[in-house]
């Protein structure tokens, strides 16, 4: 995606959905002072993720800008928009795995007005993935949350369920008629959407997969075993890396607004994501059929191949 990162994680083990809102506001602004020598706009910049919001990101940017005693957009993304936040960030990784979806179903010859969506998970990215599949025609036949799962062959009702699910993406506990996560993860589709959490879809249950397409959304929810698995049975599999990096490339712009204090419309953001989604696409995609290999290692390859002229360059080896 040539961004001008490197990698990282970090994070809080609790569960917000047990915590008040002055609870989370806290422990947001603790996590802060507990990292703040190693962050920052030139160092290490956070990003949301599981459980997390707007809300969250910007109490964390005041504690960082009270720490440092100088207002610090650039420190952290996922703002709201009044704070420096950008258009399409909330969105955005749903966005980017839509743009994957619509660029495998080409590959794969699969009509998306015609299409089987599964999604698993109903969080931000889940959601807005399976609001952008009914809009593009696509029919979803089935989501899941961490209470359980709905499946319809006939599709769901997408605009019922979004409207009634709360805050932490959870709705399938207003029913009855739900099934497993892994019994979802199994069921017919064309395209299946990993968007919860990793380890899913392993050896034991790879073989049973009925997709044509499973296009990651979450970080790891396919091991490597399975991977292989998929790739025998000439299921197209979109890795992580790839299909859940949406998020992350507009995190990118929004830093890059920050640093020059100039805004970009909706329009904009989301015609700079498509390029670079779709550009980066087609590499991984091309370099895949060049060798032979599955999309996973093809994009460690576009990766690595350019780090090490990156590091050529620079006089490293």
């Amino acid at each position: 995606f040539d961004l001008p990162y490197g990698g990282g994680k970090g994070g809080i083990v609790c569960d917000p959905r047990n915590m008040s809102f002055h609870e989370l506001e806290r422990l947001s602004r603790g996590y802060v002072r507990a990292i703040s020598q190693i962050v920052g706009p030139t160092k290490d910049i956070p990003a949301p993720d599981v459980f997390t919001n707007p809300q969250i990101m910007a109490w964390m940017m005041d504690e960082y800008s009270r720490i440092q005693e100088f207002d610090s957009p650039g420190f952290i993304t996922g703002k709201p928009i009044v704070l420096g936040g950008s258009q399409g960030r909330e969105t955005a990784t749903a966005r980017g795995v839509t743009i994957c979806i619509e660029e495998a179903a080409k590959r794969k010859g699969i009509r998306l007005q015609e299409a089987r969506v599964i999604i698993q998970g109903f969080g931000n990215a889940g959601s807005y993935i399976s609001k952008f599949m009914k809009e593009a025609g696509a029919k979803v036949v089935g989501i899941s949350d961490a209470y359980g799962a709905l499946y319809d062959p006939a599709g769901l009702d997408i605009d019922y369920l979004l409207d009634r699910r709360d805050s932490f993406g959870a709705v399938t506990n207003l029913f009855t008629n739900t099934i497993t996560n892994q019994e979802l993860l199994e069921k017919e589709c064309d395209i299946l959407v990993p968007a919860a959490i990793s380890n899913q879809i392993t050896r034991e249950n790879a073989d049973r997969i009925q997709a044509e397409i499973v296009v990651e959304a979450a970080n790891g929810p396919t091991t490597l075993e399975a991977t292989s698995i998929l790739a025998e049975r000439n299921v197209l599999l979109v890795p992580d890396v790839l299909a859940s990096s949406g998020g992350v490339t507009v995190s990118y712009f929004e830093w890059v607004q920050n640093n020059q204090g100039y805004y970009w419309t909706a329009e904009e953001v989301a015609q700079k994501l498509r390029h670079k989604i779709v550009d980066s696409f087609e590499s991984v995609f091309s370099t895949a059929q060049q060798h032979q290999i599955d999309m996973r290692l093809a994009a460690y390859m576009v990766g690595i191949r350019k780090m090490a002229e990156a590091s050529r360059f620079r006089g490293w080896v």
